[in-house]
């Protein structure tokens, strides 16, 4: 039953997310918008591993969820400070 909803109703809703966040990468007009997007993009990437990693039952993907989720906020306190100093000069 479990594994029915995985693959019905989650993976697809996932992957329609992903279709979606693509479209606002590439089109997004400014690049905070792309920048929003590419954060949104490894917020999915992170529910997509915990998906699998529950359908698999391979805890050690998890790691590599944590990892991408560090790396994602780094990026984003990286950019709000580029955009800081941007706007002070």
């Amino acid at each position: 039953m479990f594994e029915n909803i995985i693959i019905y109703f989650v993976l697809p809703t996932i992957s329609i997310s992903i279709l979606l966040v693509f479209i606002r990468l590439f089109i997004g007009p400014t690049i905070e918008d792309r920048v929003v997007a590419f954060d949104l993009l490894t917020a999915i990437a992170i529910a997509f591993l915990s998906i699998y990693s529950l359908y698999t039952s391979a805890k050690n993907i998890l790691d590599v969820g944590i990892i991408l989720a560090l790396l994602s906020f780094l990026g984003t306190v990286a950019f709000a400070y580029y955009l800081e100093r941007r706007t002070r000069r």
